[in-house]
């Protein structure tokens, strides 16, 4: 009986070893920063989020908190809309995107997918939190809507179509007949 389930256990195991490695990795990286800002690729992230409303013809501008407050404010058209904190980063989002990309590891090709996979989460989250900052901006009224339903369904549905084209195209592909 044990030996029906092997394949799955084994993947299973893979994603929790690996997602356990990751976010101690990450947690590491984060308290080399603890009360000294915020960290360097949530400020990268920010000052890219910027650069995008700025060409959106929203006139931006990054303002970084005190050295013992982690957080970024978003300046837009005139308004502080929002701010940047460590989560908006979505690293612990592609950490999970990783995890489960690596627990079926298929050679040279999971490194492939999984870089173009962090490029597309970077890029939507970028994408993501310019549209919240937009939508903060011009109708504030749907705030909490925007901010708690709207825009993480974004990031998580980029993850989750991510996955899905990861075991139809690449998992669960039949290798043996790839010569016919």
């Amino acid at each position: 009986m044990f030996n029906d389930f092997k394949p799955v256990l084994k993947i299973l195991l893979r994603f929790i070893i690996i997602y356990v490695v990751m976010v101690l990795g990450y947690q590491f990286y984060l308290n080399k920063f603890h009360h000294s800002g915020l960290d360097p690729v949530s400020v990268w992230v920010a000052e890219q989020t910027g650069f995008v409303q700025n060409i959106l013809g929203y006139p931006s501008q990054i303002v970084h908190g005190t050295p013992g407050k982690e957080t970024a404010w978003f300046y837009v058209a005139g308004k502080y809309v929002s701010r940047m904190v460590e989560g908006c980063n979505a690293i612990s989002v592609m950490i999970l995107f990783l995890a489960f990309i690596f627990a079926f590891y298929k050679g040279t090709k999971t490194f492939v997918f999984a870089g173009l996979g962090l490029l597309f989460l970077h890029l939507m989250n970028v994408l993501r939190i310019a549209g919240l900052n937009i939508l903060l901006r011009e109708m504030p009224q749907y705030s909490k809507i925007g901010h708690d339903y709207l825009f993480p369904a974004i990031i998580y549905g980029s993850v989750v179509l991510l996955w899905l084209i990861w075991i139809k195209f690449f998992a669960l592909k039949d290798t043996g007949n790839e010569n016919s």
